[in-house]
């Protein structure tokens, strides 16, 4: 049978690590994306290769998109080192920064950043990998509970997020006559080092997320790594076009 191999950029921390190693344990093979801690990226790789994954690790700037068209030439290599063919099976779009300002005082370099980041970047990479993506495979475009709900200080960030989770219906369609589905997943408040560590670090912060949360917690990595694993197992391949929120329940 013959391994699938997922593209996730972000791949070296926090969410996008949980979803790569949660597929290599799966069986697939995984290419990743980091920003400039090559270290990091690194032992992510041996982590993977210690699940019996094949993996390869790739520098990318998401924010960066003149960047794409050789980036693409480089993950066309490291598809045929994994594979021996230029085919990839699953894209996640996860890398991401978080910036915390209110509407007042967030300013155009910011915006910019973000905009850059988590829409345009996604938007024209996808649409640089899809002929290297095989038909019949999956997309999830990582969102945030906070386009549903909203908390004062992230108006920019969550703006991103609704365009992408738009986007993502518009993808879904003019790829399903390649039967490739695409999702968003919207993770809730995660105990990562995102936006500064707030929701891990802040014991006030984490504890509050706990009391407005229906199952009474913040949520971990491994929760959207599992999460984006089910959507890409044979169960996700009737779902598609979809905003899916894996928050434990914030905000009901």
């Amino acid at each position: 049978m013959t391994r699938k191999i997922a593209l996730i950029t972000g791949a070296s921390r926090g969410l996008g690590k949980s979803i790569a190693l949660h597929l290599a344990a799966q069986g697939v093979d995984i290419v990743g994306t980091y920003q400039s801690k090559q270290s990091d990226a690194e032992s992510v790789k041996a982590e993977l290769e210690a699940l019996g994954a094949k993996a390869q690790m790739l520098q990318l700037d998401v924010g960066d998109s003149q960047a794409f068209a050789g980036f693409t030439d480089r993950v066309g290599e490291a598809l045929v080192a994994l594979s021996g063919a230029a085919r990839f099976d699953f894209l996640i779009n996860n890398a991401g920064i978080g910036l915390y300002g209110s509407v007042t005082e967030t300013t155009e370099e910011q915006f910019d950043l973000l905009m850059n980041i988590h829409f345009k970047g996604p938007y024209f990479l996808t649409q640089k990998l899809l002929p290297l993506l095989r038909d019949g495979g999956s997309i999830v475009n990582i969102s945030t509970g906070l386009a549903r709900f909203s908390l004062p200080g992230y108006s920019a960030y969550a703006s991103m997020k609704g365009a992408v989770e738009v986007w993502t219906r518009y993808l879904a369609k003019e790829l399903g006559p390649r039967q490739i589905n695409v999702n968003s997943l919207a993770p809730g408040a995660i105990e990562t080092d995102f936006g500064g560590g707030r929701t891990r670090d802040d014991a006030n912060i984490n504890q509050h997320i706990a009391g407005i949360t229906a199952l009474g917690r913040a949520g971990l990595p491994d929760d959207i790594g599992a999460a984006v694993s089910m959507l890409l197992g044979e169960g996700g391949r009737w779902i598609t076009g979809q905003r899916i929120e894996a928050s434990g329940g914030m905000f009901l």
